[in-house]
């Protein structure tokens, strides 16, 4: 399932390979986000051309729409989608937790408060009991509902159901959420087993910025038969702390399964993370990030919309040998940004997954010539 091909002499940075069901992903990578299915602006045959060798679907948005027995119904995600490649879903309670505390950014302004105990009706040992955020019915996520869709969506990599403590969590009560947690990911684990349908379960550590309760979940996660280990929770308010939570935790994480961190996908944190032995990366950032016309280069972002980008009657980097740029001049995203076209979405999509994947192979040979 998943093997070190190489280990850096300059870091904890490896080479690895971990082997799926819809084939092998070559690591460390990056992972984009298709959030209903799909990547925004981009349909699954363009994706897959870019050389994106696992995408990242979100559990809680399809189990709305179009609902997780529909997409069962259709052969599961792959199919439904028309993916070939490597997809992981995750457990849904991100986005649950997210209804109580908002966004990140949200929470962190909130002080850990609840900004909408009307979304998220009760949380008990069985589970969250929920609002839907598109017709407002009740549901109930639980550890072995949550396993459930996700078996029904077809995965080649899922999550077990945690709870998401905000980042001003005073720590007796962080404490006794990762004690939950480790309950919870415990029974989503059991329910996995009992029916594998070739699918990979990363646990996920949890604890904050505290260093005894994350590796109090490392080894306790590590000792149970998970597939892998993910890095979830708060990571701090600044990348400076997620930065040193990394650097402790690190060393605690089993070298034999392959690890993910989850939700962090800009460049300075990957980097810092590969070198730190992270294998995996997902993020929105990179498409959210040209939807609003901030196209990557590796001389630093290019905000397209610029007045001096409407005469430039070249490609947005000359070197780029991506669909936008061996096809399009900066001048001609320039209008469609300017003139709203959808099509501009697309095209600056397309790049800057392009320079994530491109990206993520520079960091692979420089791993491999114990450059990084």
């Amino acid at each position: 399932m998943f093997e070190v091909v190489y280990q850096s002499k300059k870091s904890r940075a490896r080479l690895g390979k971990i082997t799926t069901a819809h084939g092998v992903i070559d690591t460390p990578n990056f992972v984009a986000v298709g959030t209903n299915g799909t990547i925004k602006a981009l349909d699954t045959h363009m994706v897959e051309s870019i050389g994106l060798q696992l995408l990242f679907c979100n559990t809680y948005h399809l189990m709305l729409q179009p609902g997780a027995d529909v997409v069962a119904k259709a052969g599961g995600l792959h199919k439904f989608m028309g993916r070939s490649q490597p997809i992981i879903t995750d457990s849904g309670g991100f986005q649950v937790f997210s209804l109580l505390y908002g966004s990140v950014a949200s929470e962190l302004k909130s002080q850990g408060k609840s900004i909408s105990r009307n979304m998220v009706l009760k949380i008990t040992e069985e589970g969250v009991l929920f609002r839907s955020y598109r017709d407002g019915r009740a549901l109930h996520l639980t550890p072995e509902s949550s396993v459930e869709a996700q078996k029904k969506l077809g995965a080649d990599i899922i999550i077990p159901f945690d709870e998401l403590p905000p980042y001003h969590t005073p720590l007796q009560k962080l404490s006794s959420s990762l004690d939950r947690t480790h309950r919870w990911e415990k029974r989503s684990l059991d329910a996995h087993k009992k029916d594998p349908q070739h699918q990979l379960m990363y646990g996920v550590v949890h604890g904050g910025l505290d260093p005894v309760l994350r590796k109090k979940s490392c080894l306790y996660l590590s000792d149970l038969p998970f597939d892998g280990l993910a890095i979830g929770g708060s990571f701090g308010k600044t990348k400076e702390e997620m930065h040193q939570m990394l650097q402790h935790l690190m060393p605690y994480m089993p070298q034999h399964l392959p690890n993910h961190l989850l939700g962090i996908g800009d460049l300075p944190s990957i980097f810092k993370g590969i070198a730190l032995g992270i294998d995996t990366f997902d993020s929105s950032y990179p498409t959210k990030a040209a939807r609003h016309g901030l196209l990557f280069t590796k001389n630093g972002p290019v905000k397209i919309g610029q007045s001096r980008y409407k005469l430039q009657m070249s490609a947005v980097d000359p070197d780029c040998s991506c669909h936008t740029c061996t096809h399009f001049t900066a001048a001609y995203l320039h209008h469609l940004f300017k003139a709203h076209e959808l099509t501009a979405y697309s095209l600056a999509s397309i790049h800057n997954l392009h320079f994530m994947v491109k990206t993520l192979e520079e960091c692979r040979k420089k791993i491999a010539q114990d450059a990084l």
